[in-house]
């Protein structure tokens, strides 16, 4: 039987607020589902809450609210974020992606989530509705 766990994109208003979301649509109320996109990744991969034989979708309503408020402003501030604890060997890397993203360019986080999801899951995991 297939689990399906449901997003409501009006309910993500930033970065922060999709890991309470997606936290809460795999494990409940308070759930985790990682923190940041590695973690987010590894959670994907099993055993954080999603069965263990894959057999489940991620359905995404109103997707297009989320990627306005996960687009290049909040990837912008995240960015900015990981520029103040990255090693010094990322900073360049870091403050490549931070200028395309100010200037509006480049993937979004809006975008880095839906690679990771498609990456890490069956395909037809993911829905976008």
């Amino acid at each position: 039987m297939t689990v399906t766990y449901v997003i409501d994109g009006s309910e993500v208003t930033g970065l922060d607020r999709f890991w309470d979301v997606i936290g809460e649509a795999v494990n409940g109320p308070g759930g985790y589902f990682g923190r940041n996109l590695d973690a987010f990744a590894d959670c994907l991969r099993g055993g954080m809450g999603t069965p263990d034989d894959d057999d489940f979708v991620i359905e995404w309503r109103g997707h297009a609210l989320s990627a306005r408020a996960l687009g290049h402003e909040e990837t912008a501030r995240h960015l900015r974020d990981l520029s103040g604890r990255a090693h010094a060997s990322n900073l360049p890397r870091l403050r490549q992606e931070l200028a395309r993203a100010e200037a509006g360019l480049g993937p979004t986080l809006f975008d880095r989530l839906l690679e990771i999801i498609r990456d890490e899951t069956a395909p037809g995991t993911l829905r976008l509705l």
